[in-house]
């Protein structure tokens, strides 16, 4: 009978010693997930792409100090593109380089929903992939004027060029078209001092 009992107490510890080495395990593998994760996989968790939750709109801070309230629409592989939300009635979307971003500012929902694992089986689609200078190449095609937020002040025009790490913008008067007679000034813009960009 004492062996019995001696028999079950090893058991019981043995048993114990191993769901807490499993334990464990768990919480260092969620913890290297974790420290894998990037500023980018945490915004396409908020809702940029498809399977993932629903995040509404969320705060962000600009590198410039300003802060606005997005609702986000798309996640490209170092840009995202959003609806800014403000007073107005009109909807106005916008492009934001991710090296633009100072903070986020998100609900604890939004915090654990930007923390959840990806699903693998999601295709990624195709803008996942495209980088800013693509976007900004396709604004640029296409001749649409766009308000830029720089860090040294927000400026209306056309950009004519899109280089590796510049643009060139065509400054003009917001209403009016890109003509070389409303043209008022020429900038090369580093796109490093691109906060964001209006459409």
């Amino acid at each position: 009978m004492r062996w019995d009992k001696l028999f079950e107490d090893l058991e019981s510890q043995l048993e114990q010693e191993l769901t807490a080495e499993e334990l464990d395990l768990e919480a260092e593998e969620e913890r290297l997930r974790l420290g894998r994760l990037s500023l980018r996989d945490r915004l396409v968790a908020l809702g940029g792409m498809p399977g993932a939750p629903p995040a509404g709109q969320f705060g962000i801070t600009l590198a410039s100090g300003a802060r606005l309230t997005v609702r986000m629409v798309n996640c490209g592989r170092d840009w995202f593109s959003a609806d800014l939300i403000d007073d107005s009635s009109r909807q106005v979307q916008c492009i934001v380089p991710m090296g633009a971003l100072s903070a986020l500012s998100l609900t604890r929902t939004q915090v654990v929903a930007s923390l959840m694992p990806a699903d693998e089986s999601a295709a990624e689609p195709l803008s996942a992939r495209l980088s800013l200078s693509f976007v900004l190449r396709d604004l640029c095609r296409r001749r649409r004027a766009v308000d830029l937020a720089l860090t040294t002040g927000d400026y209306h025009g056309t950009i004519d060029r899109v280089g590796r790490d510049h643009i060139d913008v065509a400054l003009h008067d917001r209403g009016r078209s890109r003509r070389d007679s409303d043209v008022l000034e020429f900038r090369t813009v580093p796109l490093a001092a691109v906060q964001l960009i209006r459409l």
